[in-house]
């Protein structure tokens, strides 16, 4: 019984002197977590305010919030009464461990770090990067958000990104829309030029300034190929290409000029 009452009491003792360390820890924390969140959000509507590059803002949001809650960390673990020198030297510890066994972690905020330096997108921007395509919504410390036309979220981590080729398709205010007309071998190629030089003249979307070119580009298996290249703004890329693909198609039904299938000719020898 001795011994017992001896380790109830070391308990108390033990009990009174950290319980309320512990719990102001936990209400520091909890505070510090809260007071954190709102300031990332104070500090994102001044971003906004400031007009802030939009592919910076995201990143740094992230990186601030991040720094905060280990310093938030830090101070809690001092408060339990953990001293700074050990608890540091077991954090550089679990840092290097953690880091060898997220080095791809790693790898991609370091890719972040490359994209918002070189800027080769930006927010708002149509890119191809890894096999896939979207709007870039935004750059985070890990990964680059893509948004697709068709309602799609696609996140690719930064590292392959930066080191990858990335096709970004709206640095330039004009595109080209590159489409291939076929017609049969017995129509008339003059008539074919005059019919869709008529449907760039009429569009006032087509620019004007580079002009379009109509060329004869192949004699295919069966059909004669025109590639009918039309500059327009890159905003209009989209609307123009579908608009132009469909009026073609009625210009030349209109024009009696054929479409052919593809075909082949097949000879029997007896």
């Amino acid at each position: 019984m001795g011994d017992l009452d001896k380790y109830t009491e070391k308990g108390m003792e033990l009990l009174m002197t950290y319980a309320p360390k512990f719990i102001l820890a936990i209400i520091t924390l909890l505070i510090g977590l809260w007071i954190i969140k709102h300031f990332i959000k104070i500090l994102g509507k001044t971003f906004k305010e400031k007009k802030l590059d939009e592919s910076l803002s995201p990143f740094l949001l992230s990186l601030i919030g991040v720094v905060f809650r280990i310093l938030l960390i830090i101070s809690v673990a001092s408060m339990i009464g953990i001293q700074m020198a050990s608890f540091i030297a077991i954090l550089a510890a679990a840092g290097l461990a953690i880091g060898l066994a997220l080095s791809g972690t790693l790898q991609n905020f370091a890719g972040g770090v490359v994209i918002l330096l070189l800027k080769p997108f930006k927010v708002g921007d149509y890119i191809e990067s890894q096999g896939e395509g979207g709007v870039v919504k935004e750059i985070q410390i890990f990964s680059t958000i893509l948004e697709t036309f068709d309602g799609r979220t696609i996140i690719l981590p930064n590292s392959p990104v930066s080191t990858g080729t990335i096709v970004n398709k709206t640095t330039k205010p004009q595109r080209r829309i590159d489409l291939t007309v076929g017609i049969g071998y017995n129509d008339d190629i003059d008539k074919t030029r005059k019919v869709l030089a008529k449907l760039a003249d009429e569009d006032t979307r087509v620019l004007k300034d580079p002009l379009y070119d109509i060329l004869v580009s192949e004699m295919a298996d069966s059909s004669v190929n025109f590639a009918f290249r039309i500059w327009v703004n890159s905003a209009d890329y989209w609307a123009v290409y579908f608009d132009m693909t469909e009026k073609v198609k009625k210009a030349l039904d209109a024009n009696k000029i054929s479409i052919p299938y593809p075909q082949m000719d097949v000879h029997v020898q007896k």
